[in-house]
């Protein structure tokens, strides 16, 4: 799903999707973080100018690295297991928005 990786000009990490439309989308990486034993990836999908979509979409997948390092996504197919992510999501998020109000 996820093949090719470059950084922008701000060090983003940055990751191309190929959707199932046959299309593909440029995200960049938001986070890696852990539910249980297994790591995801939440990714948020740039507009034609690189900029974020006006909509805030953010994709969420299973993420693996091979033996050498490399990724590999894998769609979440369990809607329990999808709520139990998307929940661990909002969490990271409510704590990085707690943490810039500290500053």
């Amino acid at each position: 799903m996820a093949d090719k990786h470059t950084t922008n000009d701000d060090t983003d990490i940055l990751v191309t999707l190929d959707l199932d439309d046959g299309s593909q989308v440029e995200c960049e990486i938001l986070t890696i973080f852990t539910v249980g034993e297994q790591d995801y990836i939440a990714l948020l999908p740039l507009d034609e100018s690189g900029e974020a979509n006006e909509e805030g979409e953010v994709f969420i997948y299973r993420y693996f690295e091979d033996e050498e390092g490399n990724p590999t996504l894998e769609n979440i197919q369990d809607d329990d297991e999808y709520e139990a992510v998307s929940d661990r999501f909002d969490e990271l998020l409510d704590e990085a928005e707690f943490e810039d109000m500290d500053e």
